[in-house]
């Protein structure tokens, strides 16, 4: 028991081994340098977010009102002008003021249901909530004939804009149909959209409040009968049958050239992302979203934030189209000088690449992209 003792004794006073602090520390690099990188790159994008965020509102800030919304609210308003001229043409009997009346509605129509719609969901027509909140339901449902200003405004802001390409959120998965052949897709089913679009818009009312309900299946049908009453009444169109033709001749003037660029002019085709490791806002928009050239037509009909504005309107969504073109020049510097990309690509280009990649990016799943030290 003695020697028992003085050896537990001895055991006990024995000095803890040593470790050589040079090998602690080349064990613990690696970990460390991977969360200290991911860290620091966290940081630098927020910084940089900041940083950009900073400059646009001082530019916003020293704006007018007729530079941040009058001027695109009179493009809106010169649409609705165009609107009486273009209903007395129609009931022309010479084929050339007919034809005339015909695109002046469909263009009219583009711009109040695309360029109006699409600001009119982010708030960019009025400062006053209760405005927007009016002039979203005018535009969405009344004039659109679409989904409920509330779903619209969740799959377009809450969805694509919060997760933009992010794969099975942001993706616009909801416009992949493909059991579709592609030329089919891409240049015939658009005409069915403004017949789609009302169907689709009433499966989803389901499970929302009776009174949202009610009032979206009123207005829609308000904005659809009133453009029928009008042109049996003050184009004069004799039959039922040619009165709805001719609705759906002009609003589906311009949903081919629609479907190309909100569909895979834009994002699909672009880089994608996992929902469970996606990089900060600054790379995700940069990385995942292109401009266009400008284009005198459909910056008119569709505005700049979709079209060569589009960079920017995704990194500041509440701006509206002319601001996001005057800000333009601040993004797209500020971009290549921190050595990210400004993405940019013709509609001809485009075009090309998703028609002979159509069976890669719509059939299948597009792969998910990973930014190496982001």
């Amino acid at each position: 028991p003695a020697a028992r003792t003085r050896l537990e004794a001895r055991w006990v006073q024995a000095p803890t081994p040593r470790i050589n602090p040079r090998r602690r520390r080349r064990a613990a690099e690696p970990g460390q340098k991977r969360r200290r990188g991911a860290r620091e790159a966290a940081g630098g994008a927020q910084d940089m977010m900041m940083e950009l965020t900073r400059l646009v509102q001082k530019t916003v800030k020293e704006s007018s009102w007729w530079e941040r919304r009058g001027i695109d609210c009179s493009i809106l308003a010169a649409a609705f002008f165009c609107l009486p001229p273009a209903f007395l043409l129609l009931g022309s009997s010479h084929i050339f003021c007919f034809v005339v009346g015909l695109m002046m509605m469909g263009v009219a129509h583009a711009v109040i249901t695309i360029k109006g719609t699409h600001l009119a969901s982010h708030g960019a027509l009025s400062e006053s909530q209760v405005w927007g909140k009016f002039w979203a339901v005018f535009f969405i449902e009344v004039i659109c004939g679409s989904f409920s200003s509330h779903t619209g405004i969740q799959a377009h802001i809450k969805m694509h804009h919060a997760h933009t390409n992010v794969i099975g959120l942001g993706d616009s998965s909801v416009w992949k149909a493909p059991f579709l052949p592609r030329v089919v897709y891409l240049f015939l089913a658009p005409l069915a959209v403004p017949i789609i679009t009302p169907l689709v818009a009433l499966a989803h009312l389901r499970g929302q409040p009776a009174a949202s309900v009610l009032r979206t299946v009123l207005m829609v049908s308000l904005g659809l009968y009133s453009h029928y009453w009008l042109l049996i009444h003050v184009s004069g169109f004799q039959s039922p049958t040619s009165a709805l033709f001719c609705m759906l001749v002009c609003r589906a003037m311009f949903s081919v050239p629609y479907i190309h660029v909100n569909i895979f002019q834009q994002h699909i085709g672009l880089d994608m992302f996992s929902p469970t490791r996606r990089p900060k806002r600054i790379y995700q928009m940069s990385h995942g979203v292109l401009n266009l050239p400008r284009n005198l037509l459909l910056d008119w009909t569709f505005g700049h934030s979709l079209i060569n504005c589009h960079v920017e309107h995704h990194l500041f969504p509440l701006l509206s189209d002319h601001m996001c073109l005057k800000v333009k020049p601040i993004v797209s510097r500020f971009l290549t000088e921190k050595q990210l990309p400004y993405l940019e690509d013709s509609y001809l280009s485009r075009l090309q690449t998703f028609f002979h990649k159509y069976q890669e990016l719509m059939v299948l799943a597009p792969p998910i992209t990973e930014l190496v030290g982001v």
